[in-house]
């Protein structure tokens, strides 16, 4: 019972939060409909109604993000580099330092976390099926997801890396951006936007809750590792990777296409 009712007072403060996050939002939108567009809200009813939804959704999903997803992030990187899991006995645990690729086990579980909740993510979903839809299916709807999945999964095993060796963060940005540029000279004028904004749809609702408890979890676990400074990034790396992934795909799509063409033609 006492339980309950924390959980119950834990929930009533979420909500609050969210009304005072969402009003903004109302009002602006009351005062253009009503001062400078100066017509009725069409259906109030179903408006008033979605609002509610969206209020109570917002204060569901960050109550599940504290009781869930940062703790389950911060558990499976603090398992994943402990040292008795490492090892394999604990005796070993003072025959000598930990270095970088003792740590494999991270990488692979980051890999595949970020390709696990790339493809899950609905803002990724939606784009995929517009693109496709605008395209006239010349964009294959899970053959985008599946390049920004797997942009995300590199993105995150690097930046795992990144935290673990201590690295500083803006050398791997920097890198990344200049094969962006150069990529995107090269990579078909189509496919440049769509991969810009797949960078951004891939940071999301289910990604970023865990990848940012991975984070601060793997910055808290590994040795000589700050939170505050080492445990944030890992969400730029998995908006950059995702841009050259995408770009990568259409260009090697392009090149094949471009290969058939020639070997039709040479048959003729």
């Amino acid at each position: 019972m006492i339980i309950f009712t924390e959980g119950l007072l834990e929930f009533l403060q979420i909500l609050l939060s969210t009304l005072g996050d969402i009003f903004p939002i109302v009002a602006i939108i009351l005062t253009f409909q009503i001062l400078i567009i100066r017509k009725p809200l069409q259906h109030p009813k179903k408006v008033i109604i979605g609002f509610i939804y969206v209020i109570i959704g917002l204060s569901l999903f960050l109550e599940g993000l504290q009781l869930g997803l940062f703790p389950l992030g911060e558990t499976m990187a603090k398992q994943l580099t402990d040292p008795t899991f490492i090892y394999g006995n604990a005796a070993a645990q003072i025959e000598r330092e930990l270095y970088w690729a003792d740590y494999h086990w991270v990488y692979l579980f980051a890999a595949a976390i970020g390709f696990a909740t790339t493809i899950a993510e609905p803002a990724l979903i939606a784009v995929a099926i517009k693109a496709s839809e605008i395209s006239g299916k010349v964009i294959s709807p899970w053959g985008l997801r599946i390049a920004v999945a797997l942009g995300v999964a590199i993105g995150i095993a690097l930046g795992s890396f990144r935290i673990v060796t201590g690295t500083p963060l803006h050398y791997y940005i920097i890198a990344g951006y200049v094969i962006v540029i150069i990529q995107t000279f090269y990579a078909p004028r189509m496919i440049i936007p769509l991969a810009y904004d797949s960078g951004g749809v891939t940071t999301s609702t289910v990604t970023v809750p865990l990848v940012a408890a991975l984070g601060l979890g793997l910055a808290a676990t590994v040795p000589g590792r700050s939170p505050l400074i080492d445990g944030f990034g890992l969400i730029a790396f998995a908006s950059l990777f995702p841009m050259m992934t995408v770009m990568g795909y259409a260009q090697i799509s392009q090149s094949f296409h471009l290969r058939n063409q020639k070997s039709k033609q040479s048959s003729f």
